[in-house]
């Protein structure tokens, strides 16, 4: 039986939001049906006035779009406003608010600080952003976080053509299921790696392992750039035909008297002293007939 939802007195029955379209592109199959049977006005809307990390999300918005203006020097416009698709019926967004100087679309998240990354806050929230790019015909958007450990993160995310035009095909499709009255199914889209754009510097003084780290990583730094500049001089030196390369310590000037050096076309090594001892008194392979690589000393004319 096709369905006008449109004439139900819940507003948000009549349309897919940003909201709606994290759980299309989701892999929470009972959500899915959930949100299917709401649109056509079978269930009640979930009431979510029960669910702490919704309800601070919500009281901190105000407080969110304050600290992005502050901390930016932006100002956002559009603030909780309803917008439709101009050609697509079905398709709408309410919006956090839209940067006024760039046009993007804003968007506020608290989210809890033990599992944060921006890398996945942008994956988790990828489906709702570019939704509403689509809508309001944006090129840019802005994910706003505050975490429960008391950090704002800002990330811009660019809209993806390829990204929307799947979404678009899955919200189609769920709608048509919502009209008709088939139980739609999850649609298996993947998300695209988030492109995102480093907006901050940060002071790690208070990480004792940073603090660890940066000092290995300076002392350390010259010898691997001596050890970088060695191994290209040393593939230099092979000829271009040579499968594998290797020079006992009686062939090379260099603090190795007890090591042997061994080089081939995927990498270089050094072997102990045990190794280079024998390997200088060990004769080469029979050549394969099925290769024409041969095997040189490195020190050889």
């Amino acid at each position: 039986m096709k369905l006008d939802v449109c004439k139900s007195p819940a507003y948000r029955r009549c349309f897919i939001g940003g909201s709606d379209a994290r759980i299309i592109m989701g892999d929470d199959e009972a959500a899915l049906l959930r949100l299917w049977r709401e649109k056509r006005g079978e269930v009640e809307l979930e009431d979510l006035s029960g669910n702490l990390i919704v309800q601070l999300g919500v009281v901190t918005e105000p407080l969110n779009r304050e600290w992005f203006e502050r901390n930016t020097g932006q100002v956002l416009t559009a603030v909780q406003r309803r917008v439709k698709h101009p050609v697509v019926r079905w398709m709408a967004a309410t919006l956090d608010g839209m940067v006024e100087a760039t046009g993007a679309v804003f968007e506020a998240k608290f989210m809890l600080p033990w599992s944060f990354t921006e890398e996945g806050a942008a994956e988790k929230y990828m489906p709702q952003l570019q939704h509403n790019m689509w809508v309001t015909n944006a090129k840019l958007s802005v994910l706003s976080i505050i975490t429960g450990g008391g950090k704002w993160v800002e990330i811009t995310i660019p809209a993806d053509p390829l990204y929307q035009h799947l979404l678009f095909t899955a919200e189609k499709k769920f709608w048509r299921c919502v009209e008709n009255g088939e139980p739609p199914r999850l649609f298996g889209v993947e998300p695209p790696r988030p492109r995102i754009e480093a907006v901050r510097i940060v002071d790690m003084s208070g990480s004792n392992s940073w603090a660890e780290f940066a000092g290995i990583f300076r002392s350390t730094r010259s010898a691997f750039l001596e050890h970088e500049r060695a191994k290209v001089e040393l593939k230099g030196l092979m000829p271009e035909d040579a499968k594998e390369a290797f020079a006992t310590a009686e062939c090379c000037i260099g603090p190795l008297p007890f090591e042997q050096l061994e080089a081939n076309s995927t990498g270089f090594g050094a072997l102990g002293a045990n190794a280079g001892h024998n390997a200088g008194h060990r004769s080469a392979p029979p050549p394969s007939p099925a290769t024409s690589s041969r095997r040189v000393p490195l020190g050889a004319p």
